[in-house]
């Protein structure tokens, strides 16, 4: 019984883990200043959401564990966001609806972007990243560098061993885009 205890433990921290590892990614200035990522609390979910978008979809191709492990990873990012919520001193009758609505607004994006992360097209990124992580006036090619880092992290954690990612791992993504000169 304890054993299981350990194991189901030791299964949430590196759940966890892997989750923090998006987070600081998305924390990544360059999304900012140089991609035009709005650098509120929505634009930060935005991306957030992305890098945790991508890692699932990659974790989904190791069968059943790493379903199950996406499943912990999806399970601690909205942990994460109901304790956020509390601490922004958001009223405990309103957090669930909120975190009801994120999660929509999360499998909403992974269904936007899905065909273009599953064609490997950044064309059919370019809408979908300007509408919902641009800036309100961004037109499509503004979201082509996003778009062209997404697909580039989608490769990069697929050359990523399955076990390694799973069990000792971090997710690597790929290198921000700068503007030349930058």
């Amino acid at each position: 019984m304890f054993g299981s205890l350990k194991r189901r433990y030791a299964q949430k921290e590196r759940a966890e883990a892997l989750y923090w590892a998006c987070v600081e990614q998305a924390r990544s200035p360059e999304f900012y200043a140089e991609l035009g990522i709005p650098d509120t609390v929505e634009g930060r979910f935005e991306l957030i959401s992305l890098h945790v978008g991508l890692l699932i979809r990659r974790l989904n191709a190791e069968g059943e564990t790493g379903k199950a492990v996406a499943q912990d990873v999806f399970d601690a990012m909205f942990r994460e966001l109901d304790s956020a919520l509390r601490e922004m001193a958001v009223g405990d009758m309103s957090v669930g609806k909120q975190i009801k609505a994120m999660g929509e607004a999360f499998y909403g994006r992974m269904k936007a972007y899905d065909a273009g992360l599953s064609a490997g097209d950044a064309r059919q990124l370019d809408a979908p990243f300007a509408r919902n992580l641009l800036a309100e006036n961004s037109c499509e090619s503004d979201a082509r560098p996003l778009s062209d880092y997404a697909l580039a992290s989608q490769a990069a954690l697929a050359e990523q061993s399955g076990e390694t990612l799973m069990f000792t791992g971090l997710p690597q993504f790929a290198v921000i885009p700068v503007r030349a000169g930058a």
